[in-house]
């Protein structure tokens, strides 16, 4: 399926061990390259969250971000039931010793340990996360796959163009030839002397041979069919459709420096047109 390299998804997450929000955004890139933004409580899961990520994207330049909000509970206080069970041994122990001893509440709240927060289950957190982390992978690619969807339509249609300026140019070849012939004939019939009609086919072959396209054109028409196949693959296809666009101007360069009829110059100049509109759309494949 072809995606583009530009997408955004988010997904959200609710449970005991709090609220949890995913963001992902991307844009171009040449490589893969992966920024990830973590609360302090999941920061050990990166390694993991990379790893999922690149098993899945193989381009572009992705911000992800993780948000965490604990749940309520987690703001209560609990008592340590040994820890105060152990103070209230010492203190019983010390009045026998020191009868006018007094214990000042306040100021055993602050015995460390006496008050704990509730343990944050981290397994379940991360459990959650990285399924989390999954549903929104799920979501990005929808929509790279849908924006790919456009790209290779709108790829396809400059393909069609192509192919029908190919076809076009090479059905003037036979008239070009024939006025090539025609204004070599009217050049030696100035001259007011008889032609070697040998001289003259040497020089029409001459000239033929540099004005040949049918190569170009074969090449041109062998880039379309090749393009065509390669947007019907499931792997990631923009280097290859790169390399490929590269190839298409190489031949339309080739094609303009050759032509002598306005008819084909123009020709040319639509078809390089409709090669850069490609390259740009290529530009956004994964």
């Amino acid at each position: 399926m072809i995606r583009s390299m530009t997408a955004y998804a988010n997904a959200e997450a609710a449970g005991a061990q709090g609220w949890l929000a995913c963001e992902m955004r991307a844009v171009n890139h040449r490589f893969l390259e992966t920024g990830v933004r973590l609360p302090e409580e999941l920061r050990a899961l990166e390694p993991a969250m990379r790893e999922r990520i690149s098993a899945r994207v193989s381009r572009g330049k992705l911000d992800v971000a993780l948000r965490y909000r604990p749940p309520a509970s987690a703001a209560d206080l609990l008592l340590d039931k040994r820890t105060a069970e152990q103070l209230s041994g010492l203190a019983a122990e010390l009045r026998d010793r020191f009868p006018s001893l007094s214990t000042d509440f306040a100021g055993l709240l602050e015995w460390p340990g006496l008050l704990v927060k509730p343990e944050l289950d981290q397994a379940g957190l991360a459990q959650t996360a990285l399924a989390l982390l999954e549903r929104t992978l799920d979501e990005f690619t929808a929509g790279r796959e849908r924006e790919g969807g456009k790209l290779a339509a709108a790829i396809t249609e400059r393909l069609d163009g192509i192919a029908r300026i190919v076809a076009d140019v090479r059905g003037m070849q036979p008239d070009i030839r024939a006025a090539l012939r025609g204004k070599l004939e009217n050049r030696l019939a100035e001259l007011r002397q008889s032609a070697d009609p040998g001289r003259l086919e040497q020089e029409l072959v001459l000239q033929l041979s540099r004005i040949d396209v049918d190569e170009e054109l074969d090449r041109l028409d062998s880039h379309v069919h090749e393009a065509r196949r390669v947007l019907l693959l499931s792997e990631p296809v923009g280097r290859r459709l790169d390399f490929l666009m590269q190839e298409f101007n190489r031949e339309a360069n080739t094609l303009g420096s050759k032509s002598i009829d306005t008819r084909s110059t123009r020709a040319v100049v639509d078809l390089k047109v409709l090669i850069e509109q490609m390259r740009e759309q290529v530009q956004n494949l994964e």
